[in-house]
């Protein structure tokens, strides 16, 4: 038998685990799924009987060195910052390692040494990163090879919840990292190229700033700008591309919504709120506002936002009820967008029986015998339930198949990386199909930018 180890149990490596027990009579795989939670652990693994739950505190070194050197192959779904010691013993003990996340400074450093000892640490291999990678190397391959010259790509991303578990004014719940949600787009401008000028939007206007997508079958959708979207431009060999821009996906209207908080403050997570754990919702907003003698926290509200009260981004605010006097906050020492979090957590949870979705929307423009030409793919992914989410089968089940892959000598070039070779992306993408996540490819007008092309 061979001993997969998987660390962390937590909600992305729901379809990961089910996908990897469901191979592992045939493919002789032993499954260990190791978590901090070894209850946890048991849950997922279901007792089936090629799996064993283990306790493991992967800060207990003795520990953690004794579970991967036990194994086969090591795949980790820890958060970013923790893959680095688990790195670091798959090199002393020669295991290859999956992960999901994106390739940090630390795990690139030990690329020269996996290469020397002929291992393969392929990161970014879930959703986003992974399947926008693979789906986008796929197509631009394809473009190169018939000749085409790439002039556009445009990629985005988003998670949502389907259209039968979409019951609020926001159009949105909670699917994954709440507080990623909150801070998305700080820290920086955001940088894309825009016919072949370098264009860049502030934080302060980000939200303001969206384009408009559709899909069939589910309606018309926005997307405001990612942080850096020319991140990949070298990997993906687009140097001379004239348009790259990368975005997350959401439904109409919830940036403009979403900006009201931009602009109070709200999503601020750089100072503490004094008398933060007995504030009340009301107080908290109202502490974002000019003091007024008779005007209400309502009024002064609508007035610094310029809301008419029939205005449904007045009626976005009230659904949140974030006016309520009586509701606390009851966390001590937290910064405006802790406690942001912590109030749209209480309307955007996610309800037993509610389904996410998961949409992903590529643009490739490109020149092919003088002629501009253009291939936009979709692809919309619809989770079973609260175990296997859209999100947990995105992300968890390009994992696996890597991992399989990698195992039975599929994928062989060593080194950390990420899949955007064909040995990679051309089994996984063609598996992921039989699991629901597809592309639907359609050629359509070159769109462009340049108004003199019209």
């Amino acid at each position: 038998m061979r001993n997969v180890l998987i660390i962390g149990a937590g909600r992305s490596a729901s379809s990961l685990i089910r996908y990897l027990l469901s191979k592992s009579s045939e493919e002789k795989l032993h499954i260990t799924v190791a978590d901090l939670s070894l209850d946890l652990a048991k849950a997922k693994i279901e007792d089936h009987p090629n799996a064993t739950p283990l306790a493991l505190d992967i800060f207990n070194g003795e520990e953690r060195k004794k579970a991967i050197q036990n194994a086969s192959i090591v795949i980790s779904m820890l958060p970013a910052h923790l893959h680095i010691e688990i790195a670091k013993d798959c090199l002393e003990f020669k295991k290859h390692l999956v992960t999901a996340s994106y390739i940090s400074d630390a795990i690139q450093a030990l690329n020269e040494e996996a290469v020397k000892n002929n291992l393969i640490f392929m990161n970014e291999i879930g959703l986003d990163p992974g399947i926008d990678h693979m789906s986008a190397m796929k197509v631009i391959d394809e473009i190169r090879a018939k000749g085409g010259k790439m002039l556009l790509f445009e990629s985005f991303c988003g998670g949502l919840v389907a259209p039968e578990s979409d019951n609020n004014l926001w159009n949105y719940k909670f699917t994954w990292a709440p507080r990623n949600v909150v801070l998305a787009g700080q820290g920086g401008a955001a940088k894309f190229i825009q016919e072949g000028t370098y264009k860049y939007i502030p934080y302060s206007a980000l939200f303001r700033r969206t384009e408009f997508l559709e899909v069939e079958g589910y309606g018309k959708f926005e997307a405001y700008s990612n942080r850096d979207s020319l991140k990949y431009r070298s990997i993906y060999g687009l140097d001379d591309i004239l348009t790259l821009y990368r975005g997350t996906i959401r439904r109409v209207g919830f940036s403009r919504a979403w900006n009201m908080f931009v602009q109070l403050g709200m999503t601020d997570d750089s100072y503490t709120i004094e008398g933060s754990e007995n504030m009340s919702y009301r107080q908290f907003i109202n502490s974002f506002l000019p003091y007024h003698p008779t005007d209400s926290v309502e009024i002064k509200t609508r007035l610094i936002l310029k809301i008419d009260q029939d205005d449904i981004m007045w009626d976005k605010l009230l659904e949140l009820d974030l006016f309520n006097p009586n509701k606390k906050v009851n966390l001590p020492n937290a910064t405006p967008a802790q406690i942001l979090q912590k109030i749209l957590t209480d309307s955007w949870a996610l309800e037993p029986d509610d389904k996410d979705m998961i949409v992903m929307y590529h643009k490739f423009g490109y020149e092919l015998n003088g002629e501009k030409k253009q291939i936009d793919s979709k692809m919309v992914c619809i989770g079973d339930d609260q175990t296997y989410t859209a999100m947990a089968k995105t992300v968890g089940l390009p994992v696996a198949i890597a991992t399989l892959l990698i195992l039975n000598g599929k994928i062989t070039t060593s080194g950390v990386q990420l899949p955007i070779k064909k040995e990679v992306y051309e089994p996984i993408l063609k598996e992921l199909e039989e699991y629901g996540v597809v592309f639907n490819e359609q050629k359509v007008p070159y769109f462009g930018y340049n108004p003199d092309l019209f």
